[in-house]
């Protein structure tokens, strides 16, 4: 044999080992869309795998499909149960569309430093993370898909009397950072209130005080992120000169603002402030006749507010009042909160539906499965 033929063949035989550029491109396209249940298995079955799967430009064009999917199925819907305490977790899908589903009942999570007697609060959901408050000052940044979770360091705040807390969390995308936002209150008499805001960062790994909140007392418990900024209703006068604004803080560069609002309709009404999706929104409660969801179509441009719909109250509904809707689906379907219990509202039917086999609801937000991992950057993935 020849020594360019015997160079032929060990050239065919390592091309032959290599798997075929198109093959990769394939499984990484099959793996990019599995759920994070089945792509945790997998980083078991070879070392290529869980390379692949760990990498941070995976995780970011799986969380990327995952959020863009029409039909929610990679999204879950967790809720705090009343009046046991307890967090649950439904599929988003089903709750929409109850019928293609025979089985549409919650699961119990497990969450960090879960206790039967200890209160649980959301403060807020993003990429696949949530926030979760303990007792309403020990906190954590936690991915139930992957069920692990990082413990927040005190921030240092002393307790005072007339003091209480909000928190708010979103992600910086400038600097890839979660950070937390905690606004301590502190009124001396029913005039005079003072306020310290911290924020921390997750890359960090620290807390920093920026300036005090700048526009009279936030409303909201927890903070509204949208466009990569935090949002919290706030007045500056209680009582029968109340008022309403929408302030803001961005995130990357720890700074405040405010937005300006639409022009509602007129009538006693109830504001109150969320997200939907990436997009701003408030739900103005008439009183018991309508609620009128308004969306922020372009972000900071007053002119885009957009009153997307209008649904009625059917009967007289007491104190209970609609919330904002965690999901606007492609076909007009919107779930939402009526008191304690979830319904879903076809607004091309103006139809209402209380969805069955769900415990009773305090608080709840939408959270897309991912593999983002709640750490410090540069820390091992598992």
């Amino acid at each position: 044999m020849s020594i360019e033929s015997s160079s032929n063949q060990k050239q065919q035989k390592t091309s032959d080992d290599d798997p075929p550029t198109l093959l990769q491109e394939i499984i990484v396209e099959i793996l990019s869309r599995l759920p994070v249940e089945s792509l945790l298995r997998c980083t078991s079955v070879c070392k290529s795998w869980y390379s692949l799967i760990s990498d941070p430009h995976f995780i970011k064009s799986h969380l990327n499909l995952s959020k863009s999917n029409k039909l929610y199925a990679h999204h879950r819907l967790i809720y705090s149960t009343v009046p046991k305490i307890n967090l649950k977790s439904c599929n988003l899908y089903h709750l929409l569309y109850p019928h293609t589903s025979v089985n549409n009942n919650s699961v119990e999570l497990d969450y960090p430093m879960k206790h039967p007697r200890k209160s649980v609060w959301i403060v807020g959901s993003c990429n696949g993370l949530v926030c979760v408050a303990i007792e309403e000052d020990t906190l954590f940044i936690w991915n139930p898909s992957t069920r692990r979770s990082s413990r927040l360091p005190y921030c240092g705040r002393k307790a005072q009397p007339g003091c209480y807390v909000l928190y708010g969390f979103g992600y910086d995308a400038s600097g890839d950072d979660y950070k937390v936002v905690e606004i301590s209150c502190v009124f001396k008499d029913r005039a005079k209130y003072f306020t310290s805001v911290r924020v921390y960062s997750l890359r960090r790994g620290n807390w920093n005080k920026i300036g005090a909140f700048p526009h009279g007392i936030p409303l909201d418990d927890s903070g509204k992120f949208a466009s990569g900024v935090l949002h919290w209703a706030a007045s500056k006068d209680f009582g029968s000169t109340y008022s309403w604004m929408i302030v803001s803080l961005d995130l990357a560069t720890e700074t405040y603002g405010e937005v300006l609002q639409p022009v509602y309709g007129e009538g006693e009404k109830d504001l109150t402030l969320g997200a939907l999706g990436e997009g701003l929104c408030v739900l103005c409660n008439y009183r018991g006749s309508r609620a009128e969801l308004w969306v922020m179509k372009v972000y900071g441009v007053r002119d885009s507010w957009t009153k997307l719909v209008s649904i009625p109250y059917l009967t007289d509904p007491g104190r209970d009042q609609f919330s904002v809707p965690f999901v606007v689906s492609k076909d007009g379907k919107m779930l939402l909160q009526f008191g304690s219990k979830l319904i879903v509202y076809d607004s091309k039917n103006s139809e209402s539906s209380v969805i069955q086999n769900v415990d009773e609801c305090l608080e709840a937000c939408t959270v897309v499965e991912s593999l983002v991992s709640p750490e410090a950057p540069n820390r091992p993935w598992r």
